[in-house]
């Protein structure tokens, strides 16, 4: 089934973070939502590959997505090579999205910017007619018939919207997507990485405390709300210039 939104993030987590309530608001209306993380997780400092796995589909469920899958990208070496051009352009083709959401283009992670324009060429590759990918994903050991370009594979296609999550970067947003009614249940999400977010040893001087994540994810909700007069707002950039029909329909009051 052909999906609305998908959004693309290099780490299982990433996406509950930056633009979880945005995925819930739009599934809650009707919408088809899907997340494709590129790796496994195996490098992190907290939990294995198939705890985030497990996780994983917690946080799927309670964002009602409709679809996840996560790539053999190898974490902490995302590349934006053809290789993985290719296995991002065939998911992208597989599940034809209308708007693609991608991490904003620069950050702190290698991978998380690395993932940005990794998906955006990704994108572009996908709607070339004479590049066929076959419609088999790749093998562990990465086997060429998955380029079989003497296969049909699966037809072209494009998002026709891309948009840039921003929550972690001192940028202006384009826009804020209201989440007041969804922030409990994203906040709801994030805690299904018990791997990650519940106190240990590991890891105690890069992650939070457990008792400061609720503090930590509601100011930043909360900040990008009130930018758009609302309680809680999730942040977003694109590139391209809006266009609007309605000059005395403009949300968000100036004065």
């Amino acid at each position: 089934m052909p999906l609305d939104i998908l959004a693309l993030a290099a780490h299982r987590d990433d996406v509950e973070q930056t633009c979880g309530g945005t995925l819930l608001k739009m599934a809650e209306r009707g919408y088809s939502t899907g997340i494709l993380d590129l790796t496994q997780g195996e490098m992190g400092t907290r939990g294995s590959a198939e705890d985030r796995a497990n996780e994983a589909a917690e946080a799927a469920r309670i964002l009602k997505v409709s679809w996840r899958e996560a790539l053999d990208i190898p974490d902490g070496r995302v590349e934006n090579t053809w290789e993985n051009r290719l296995k991002v352009a065939r998911v992208i083709r597989e599940m034809k999205p209308r708007v693609l959401i991608l991490p904003y283009w620069e950050g702190r992670h290698p991978d998380h910017y690395t993932a940005s324009v990794l998906g955006y060429e990704a994108s572009f590759l996908a709607g070339l007619a004479k590049l066929p990918i076959s419609d088999q994903p790749p093998s562990a050991s990465g086997s060429k018939s998955f380029y079989d370009y003497g296969s049909s594979g699966v037809a072209p296609h494009r998002p026709f919207k891309i948009i840039y999550a921003s929550l972690y970067r001192d940028v202006r947003p384009s826009f804020i997507v209201d989440i007041t009614d969804q922030f409990e249940t994203r906040y709801a999400s994030l805690m299904a990485y018990k791997s990650q977010f519940t106190d240990q040893q590991a890891g105690t001087g890069i992650f939070p405390a457990q008792a400061e994540i609720r503090a930590r994810v509601e100011s930043m909700a909360r900040f990008y709300g009130m930018l758009g007069g609302v309680n809680y707002g999730e942040p977003f950039v694109q590139k391209e210039v809006g266009l609007v029909d309605d000059v005395t329909a403009i949300p968000v009051k100036s004065i």
